[in-house]
C-alpha cells in the first residue's frame, strides 16, 4: 500500500510559479508510475501529468505542456510538479497519483493523495 502526501500549494499571482511535492510512503515508489491531476469548483477531475517509474517517460496535457514540468527523485520517494506561468484557470485541487507497472500512459491510478489548494489571483 502507498500513502501519498502533496504539499507545495498556496496563493500565486498569474505569471507566477509554484512546486508541487508528493512524498509517498508505505511502499517504495520504485516501478510505479506517477501522475498529477486537478480538481476545479463544479468540474470534473483532470489528468495534468504522468512521469513513468523511471522518469524516461512524461506526458502532459495539452493545457499545461510548455508551463509544467512533471519529475521525480526515486531516492527520496518524492515527485514534483514544477508550474510555471500560472493562470487563473489553473486554480484547482492538486492531487497526487501512483499505479504500480502499468502499460505506458497510464490509465488508472490505485492511490491517492488528499490534494493541495493551488489558487492563481488575476
Amino acid at each position: 500500500q502507498v500513502q501519498l502526501v502533496e504539499s507545495g500549494g498556496g496563493w500565486v499571482q498569474a505569471g507566477g510559479s509554484l512546486r508541487l511535492s508528493c512524498a509517498a510512503s508505505g511502499r517504495t515508489v520504485s516501478r510505479f508510475s506517477m501522475g498529477w491531476f486537478r480538481q476545479a469548483p463544479g468540474k470534473e477531475r483532470e489528468f495534468v501529468a504522468t512521469i513513468n517509474w523511471s522518469g524516461a517517460s512524461t506526458s502532459y496535457a495539452d493545457s499545461v505542456k510548455g508551463r509544467f514540468t512533471i519529475s521525480r527523485d526515486s531516492a527520496r520517494n518524492t515527485v514534483y510538479l514544477q508550474m510555471n506561468g500560472l493562470k487563473p484557470e489553473d486554480t484547482a485541487v492538486y492531487y497526487c497519483a501512483a499505479v504500480w507497472r502499468p502499460t505506458w500512459p497510464p490509465s488508472e491510478y490505485d492511490y491517492w493523495g488528499q490534494g493541495t489548494q493551488v489558487t492563481v489571483s488575476s
